[in-house]
């Protein structure tokens, strides 16, 4: 059975019990600032485990794509060296909220397995938490199992916790007996073994208790089923392989590999090795940058950079001295595509960005070599055989410069490195990025929870109401539920209904006032932290409000209709993005502000003038057609068969919303809008750069925003005409620009010319060093270019020899230092410079050729210069 139908038969399977088939969420966590990336099942359905969301169904099952690289589940280091760590793979599941529990989960994976699956049911175990009884007796009861295969675990193996506190219970594991030929061949290995002989298939979860900051366990009311299989091992266990990578879900890419290198597969275990990290780290490359993730240094970006980057390097010791990744990328589509269309979609972006980052790589780890050069003649200028673990870890984190490579050349050199000194750094390190995904306050998100239950979800009815009379339902203060706020202070009230939009998508949430006989209330901003549910963040500027209170809620009219403006502009911005730079073009992130609008998207160069001018003019033309713009509510699947645009980074439920500007733009968006584009009014782009690689910004204005702009620049050009005394400043600008750069060249010439007899004193003055001339000389008030130049007219007289040109002025002084290229197998200007920067405490260093530096010590600078040859001993 292919992976493909083993993927199609779970779901099937599940779908004929009852289950609502969920399509797997992204890689890229949309509302979980917890996670890094998706790394279960579960991971969709946490908010309603939680009780923070609702579903229309209580029964789901999915195939999700997982990430497990960074943060507190890490496999990077392992993958390629084992049969089963990977980066990205794919988890099975079928979930329970409050529906079927205990009987039903072990009697749906038993059939599944031993039926659909056929599985040989002697060589499969079965592992309970050791205080679970009821799942024992029920493994018992409604599997023909054999009972002396039932094992029971502790806490460590066999129970599971979302977190600290929160939902949490035992768990049960199916465990299939692949034979001795799989184990480590001890004679007391048994299921309690780590080798591969007994491999974990399923487990399923039994989440039947809530855990509180004391560690006590209370039962839930809705006990339920969180189970995950991992697709790559039920593969290899179903087509007969006790490798992953054997596997129709690798081989594909490991074939490509091996035919563009000219390599044979399972011949050499090290080249195997490196066969193995390209064939893993592309596939989640490719997953990663397909949803609009780039290579950066932080976060997320940083994990994708270390797995391109890594998969380079093994490519490198296959042999590719040129980028190669994205010449592989097509295996994955080819594999992959038909499950995941969005890699089809974005595979030539995808393609770039890898040529782009293995590009970078190459160069850093050229440059790389030459900085671990550097520390190497430092520890033997220090008459040591060890390498400081920092340094190498300096290396290795910055420019990716790999471990094993720094071990190999370290060895060549008859020097180790200081592991533990490396260990300690990357530990420090990956407990910065930890607590950089710290999880968000647990006390305040269980308050909202507990608003949920109490005062429901609330309605919505600002697209089309800026006002509306509502009904208090909740006050929040400092985390905890108050009957009240009273003149003064400020919280958070939940109202039955309200005209507020709270932010999401990139909007900005809306503010304004509530208002009654007895009360007068600021609402200061409005947020949405668990789907359903409206938080207004108030003020009470007059009286008091307390649960049930009857108000009017009323929206800032002027800054919702800028919003609006901004928001409708952003779509428009999108599509002609499109048009003019192709369809490559993503949005990555957006905000939308009253006074200004923002839009991150992937593209790879500069904007030129021309498509900077083209962008703006489609965007203006399409205000000025005054377009109508009309919202649809249509289920998610009609929406995208629609030609609607979806971001990656947006969740979306079963109905959405669908904008459309005439038939020049659609996209699902939830946001609010003008009613036709001619209400946008002027659309100005301020500004346009890049914030990642492969990520650009642009910034624009609208409507009122745009129109003080754009006056705001005209006073400009009238103070500029004014200053210059002319009604044609760009002429007048650009003479002065040449006058300035013709005086400028005056005043070095000016400098130096006068030095004609300090030049030929220090050519004759020339001390004999080590069988060379070196010049060693000062003339105050130089820069480091005019120090330059004063250095080249003395090389040109003196033809052979080492220069050493120094200048103090406001308190520090400049040196530069210049060898001619006859003598740098000899000597190195750059650790020329080094040197007297390390006897001065100064800074600098350089080229063989020409090197330069600089120091606050003068007195000491002016000492090391009058004794150069202490330089060269």
């Amino acid at each position: 059975m292919k992976g493909k139908e083993i993927r199609q038969q779970f779901l099937e399977y599940f779908r004929k019990n009852a289950h609502e088939v969920v399509k797997s969420s992204p890689l890229l966590p949309h509302d979980d600032p917890t996670l890094l990336f998706t790394n279960a099942g579960m991971v969709q359905f946490k908010g309603v485990f939680l009780g923070l969301e609702k579903r229309p169904y209580s029964r789901a099952t999915s195939c999700q794509k997982c990430m497990r690289a960074g943060g507190k589940h890490n496999d990077l280091e392992n993958v390629g060296h084992t049969a089963r760590h990977h980066t990205f793979f794919e988890m099975l599941g079928n979930f329970s909220f409050g529906d079927y529990f205990k009987a039903d989960a072990i009697k749906f994976a038993w059939e599944l397995l031993t039926d659909w699956f056929s599985l040989p049911k002697d060589k499969l175990w079965v592992s309970v938490y050791e205080e679970d009884d009821e799942a024992e007796n029920l493994w018992k009861e409604l599997t023909d199992v054999n009972p002396s295969q039932i094992v029971r675990f502790g806490a460590k193996d066999n129970f599971w916790q979302m977190g600290d506190t929160g939902p949490c219970g035992p768990c049960s594991e199916i465990i299939i007996d692949q034979g001795p030929e799989a184990g480590c061949g001890r004679p007391e290995c048994n299921i309690e073994c780590d080798c591969d002989r007994y491999l974990e298939l399923w487990n399923l979860v039994f989440m039947q208790y809530n855990r509180d900051a004391q560690g006590n366990l209370t039962p839930l009311p809705k006990p339920s089923i969180d189970t995950g299989m991992g697709l790559e091992r039920i593969t290899a266990v179903l087509q007969g392989k006790l490798n992953n990578y054997d596997t129709d879900l690798f081989m594909p890419i490991i074939d490509q590999i091996t035919t563009l290198k000219g390599l044979t597969y399972h011949k050499d275990p090290k080249t195997d090795a490196s066969i193995r990290v390209i064939a893993d780290h592309i596939r989640a490359s490719v997953f990663l940058l397909s949803e609009g993730l780039v290579p950066s240094n932080e976060g997320r970006g940083y994990v994708l950079r270390r797995i391109i980057r890594r998969a380079s390097r093994h490519a490198r010791l296959l042999g590719a001295e040129e980028p190669f990744l994205h010449k592989i990328v097509d295996s994955v589509v080819d594999s992959m595509g038909e499950t995941y269309p969005e890699i089809i979609d974005e595979s030539e972006r995808v393609k770039k960005l890898l040529k782009i980052e293995e590009e970078r790589f190459i160069r850093t780890v050229e440059k790389g070599m030459q900085l671990f050069d550097e520390v190497i003649k430092d520890v033997r200028a220090k008459g040591s055989d060890t390498i400081p673990g920092e340094e190498v870890f300096r290396l290795y984190d910055t420019y990716g410069f790999p471990i094993d490579l720094a071990r190999d050349i370290a060895n060549d050199e008859g020097l180790k490195i200081d592991e533990e000194g490396f260990q300690r750094a990357l530990q420090e390190q990956r407990r910065r990025a930890r607590a950089s995904w710290e999880a968000e306050d647990k006390t305040v998100a269980r308050i909202y929870s507990e608003a949920v239950e109490k005062a429901g979800e609330t309605e919505f009815v600002g697209y089309e109401k800026l006002s509306e009379e509502v009904t208090v339902r909740f006050i929040i203060k400092d985390g905890s539920p108050v009957e009240s706020l009273k003149e003064g202070q400020e919280g958070e009230v939940i109202l039955n209904r309200t005209p507020f939009y709270a932010e999401s998508g990139g909007q900005v949430g809306d503010t304004g006032t509530l208002h009654s006989d007895k009360c007068h209330i600021l609402v200061k901003d409005t947020k949405k932290p668990v789907q359903g549910l409206h938080v207004h963040h108030v003020k009470v500027l007059r009286g008091e409000i307390t649960p049930g209170d009857t108000l009017t809620a009323t929206v800032d009219k002027e800054r919702r209709y800028d919003i609006m403006r901004n928001h409708t502009a952003t779509h428009l911005l999108h599509k002609a993005l499109q048009m003019v730079l192709g369809e490559h073009v993503k949005q990555s992130g957006s905000l939308v502000a009253p006074e200004r609008l923002r839009f991150d998207f992937t593209h790879y160069d500069a904007l030129s003038e021309d498509e900077f001018r083209e962008i703006e003019d489609i965007v203006n033309e399409k205000i000025m057609e005054d377009l109508k713009v009309k919202t649809e509510v249509m289920d998610i699947e009609e929406a995208l068969n629609s030609g609607a645009m979806a971001l990656f980074d947006e969740k979306y439920g079963d109905k959405v919303r669908v904008v459309s500007a005439g038939s020049f733009s659609k996209e699902l968006c939830g946001g609010t809008h003008c009613s036709s584009t001619g209400q946008i009014g002027t659309f100005v782009i301020t500004s346009e750069g890049s914030v990642a690689a492969g990520i650009r910004r642009i910034e624009a204005l609208t409507g009122k925003g745009a129109i003080n702009y754009l006056r705001e620049k005209r006073k400009e050009v009238e103070q500029i005409k004014e200053i210059l005394k002319t009604d044609s400043p760009i002429n007048r600008i650009e003479r002065l620009l040449a006058d300035l750069k013709r005086l400028e060249k005056e005043v070095e010439r000016l400098k130096t010319s006068g030095a004609g007899d300090i030049i030929s004193e220090a050519v004759q003055g020339a001390k004999e060093i080590n069988g060379a001339k070196v010049v060693a000389i000062v003339k105050e008030g130089l820069n480091h270019k005019e120090l330059r130049l004063l250095a080249d007219r003395i090389k040109d007289k003196l033809h052979s020899g080492v220069i050493i040109a120094g200048s103090v002025q406001d308190g520090q002084a400049a040196m530069v230092c210049m060898v001619t290229k006859d003598l740098t197998d000899k000597f190195h200007a750059g650790e020329i410079i080094k040197k007297i920067a390390r006897l001065t405490s100064g800074k600098g260093g350089g080229k063989d050729v020409l090197a330069q530096g600089g120091t606050k010590e003068t007195e000491s600078f002016i000492k090391v210069l009058n004794n150069i040859e202490e330089i060269f001993k």
